[in-house]
């Protein structure tokens, strides 16, 4: 009999014996709660990444770093945006610093492998940020739950049929062309053909891409009623800039994915951005008491309006705090705590009304058609123009029916041919 083997018999045997002594996994929860996250705080996106961590000590600070009694112990690592970076961190956290669970990264390609690595561990993985599909859809792994995230293709559908009530008809899309990409493209296109719409052409160019004349000068040349774009980080900036510079701006509307129009994007920028349209289900200048709130809260804290990557992390700490002391503190059992985040409901979130996951660990939200707009003080933020209700990350479609078609890819974006 090894030591370990000794205590647990021995503590047992002594908790039997009415010593009051627990065994040694009860023990346990003296120590600090630990958990792992990964953030890119190098590369393209290092500005999310940066928010990323603000967004979860925010939360911890808040709570003072306790959870029903234990204390917590924030473990950060940088992914690098690499996804063979986020593997080996990942092995770091779970093997040598014994997280109780994950949470973190931010593209869909470094938070998949992540995904498949703790397929094989158990591990419990938290994803406010990685929105790749297949991770509540197909490939569905019990243990990754969405906790206060979302899936790529979900939020560009709203958008495409509110494109299609302003009576556009001929768009072009243009995005990086990563699977975060493929999905945000792959919704709007789905929805936007179905109603009758055309996408023109696609463009997909690599991620951190430095000059973008080559696509702007064809997407000049195109009879279109509007573009929609998928760019996050410094190709955001970028974009817009250029867009701006070809004199595209105030000719041809532009319709951005949710990070490209986010804080953590036009809070540097000037004039090039306002008028934007974007979708997402967190808008920072929404009039709604509990966002009104957070956002005063953050931006005291670090001087600046809050991004979508500070807010979805902080609200995914909630809900994985939230369950947890549900649960007396006891992270150890990890089908418990699973389960426990599964069944709760967010009602104190910065959005203002109650959050719940659907049957594939994905919450369903009201979506945000925002604008881009200045404040009083000089700044730009988004503003709700429109709300769709309760919308699910299947839009209108059967979840079974749908999950049997294709995987949005580069080659197939779910539109209809004209």
């Amino acid at each position: 009999m090894d030591r370990r083997q000794f205590l647990q018999t021995t503590a047992a045997g002594l908790a039997a014996a009415g010593t009051g002594l627990q065994p040694l996994r009860a023990l346990a929860q003296g120590e600090p709660i630990r958990v792992g996250l990964m953030a890119p705080l190098t590369g393209v996106i290092a500005s999310g990444g940066k928010e990323m961590v603000e967004g979860t000590q925010f939360w911890f600070e808040k709570i003072n770093y306790q959870i029903a009694g234990r204390k917590v112990e924030l473990i950060i690592e940088d992914d690098a945006s690499n996804p063979d970076t986020a593997l080996q961190k990942a092995r770091r956290l779970v093997e040598q610093n014994n997280v109780h669970f994950l949470t973190g990264n931010l593209l869909a390609n470094t938070g998949l492998a992540v995904a498949n690595y703790v397929k094989g561990t158990g591990t419990p993985y938290f994803i406010p940020i990685i929105a790749a599909d297949e991770l509540t859809q197909r490939g569905r792994i019990p243990n990754v739950i969405r906790t206060a995230g979302y899936s790529g293709s979900a939020f560009p559908r709203p958008l495409a049929d509110w494109a299609l009530k302003q009576g556009y008809k001929r768009i072009a899309t243009i995005s990086q062309d990563y699977t975060f990409g493929h999905e945000q493209c792959g919704g709007f296109s789905q929805v936007f053909t179905e109603g009758g719409g055309t996408i023109v052409q696609q463009f997909w160019h690599p991620l951190n891409t430095a000059d973008f004349s080559p696509y702007l000068g064809q997407i000049a040349d195109l009879k279109i009623d509007a573009i929609f774009v998928m760019e996050t980080g410094a190709d955001a900036t970028r974009f817009t800039q250029q867009f701006n510079s070809f004199g595209l701006k105030g000719k041809i509307p532009l319709l951005g994915a949710m990070n490209m129009t986010d804080q953590s994007v036009i809070r540097t920028m000037g004039a090039e951005v306002e008028g934007i349209i974007s979708a997402a289900h967190f808008a920072e200048g929404a009039d709604i008491a509990a966002t009104k709130e957070f956002v005063e809260a953050y931006t005291k804290k670090y001087e600046k309006i809050p991004s979508l990557y500070g807010f979805s992390m902080y609200s995914g700490m909630m809900w994985v705090s939230r369950a947890i002391e549900k649960l007396g503190g006891k992270v150890e059992d990890k089908a418990a705590l699973l389960d426990a985040v599964l069944k709760t409901e967010l009602t104190d979130s910065p959005l203002g009304k109650p959050v719940k996951l659907d049957a594939y660990g994905n919450p369903i939200y009201d979506v945000y058609i925002r604008k881009v707009t200045k404040r009083a003080d000089g700044k730009f933020w988004n503003v709700p123009v429109e709300t769709y209700p309760a919308v699910s990350q299947f839009w209108k479609y059967d979840p079974e029916a749908f999950m049997k078609e294709p995987a949005f890819s580069r080659t197939y974006q779910g539109a209809k041919k004209s």
